[in-house]
């Protein structure tokens, strides 16, 4: 087990399908974070199509009411191998040990870590990825599927970041309101050690 701090990963992707390899993602945001809400630095890139890889149709309609958001993701389009490595090496520069951290984990953890280990890396996450909504269900002592945002305290929320269907922009905002639940659970993070 590592004693170096760990940095909380907020990872947002966006994808043409609900699964990897049948699937391609389309664009991913990752923002990194310090558990007293210093955000260390950001890594975006919106990713080519897999070869042999299909749309799926019922996530191509959701696409067709989010225009905004899709052109955002199509465009200066990167090579996938060539990306997946870039973000590996930007995880391994870290100041700390990576932890990844999504809203739903399930969904966007699904996506990096297999195009992580498609293209031949080990992943800076291991195995294991925290789940925001999880982690608000314990705090908040709630059953799972009444956990939505709608029910979660606004305090919480950042103003200044609304949901965009962007990756990094998603990232950030989720990755703040992550930081907001640590910090109120956890206390001031200069009284975690004592």
């Amino acid at each position: 087990m590592s004693d170096k701090e760990e940095i909380y990963v907020s990872v947002d992707i966006e994808a043409d399908g609900p699964i990897p390899g049948p699937n391609s993602m389309l664009s991913l945001g990752a923002a990194a974070f310090t558990a007293d809400g210093n955000m260390l630095s950001t890594f975006s890139a919106n990713l080519e199509t897999l070869p042999g890889a299909k749309p799926d149709p019922e996530t191509m309609r959701w696409w067709d009411g989010q225009k905004e958001a899709w052109e955002s993701c199509r465009k200066d389009l990167q090579d996938p191998r060539k990306v997946t490595g870039e973000l590996v090496r930007w995880l391994k520069g870290l100041p700390g040990t990576p932890v990844f951290v999504g809203y739903p984990a399930g969904f966007d953890f699904t996506f990096v870590y297999w195009y992580i280990r498609y293209f031949g890396h080990e992943s800076p996450f291991s195995f294991s990825a925290l789940d925001i909504k999880t982690y608000a269900m314990a705090l908040l002592k709630m059953p799972y599927r009444r956990t939505v945002k709608k029910n979660m305290p606004k305090r919480w929320f950042p103003r200044e970041k609304r949901h965009t269907h962007k990756a990094l922009d998603d990232a950030i905002e989720q990755g703040l309101l992550f930081i907001n639940m640590l910090k109120e659970n956890l206390g001031p993070a200069d009284s975690q050690d004592k």
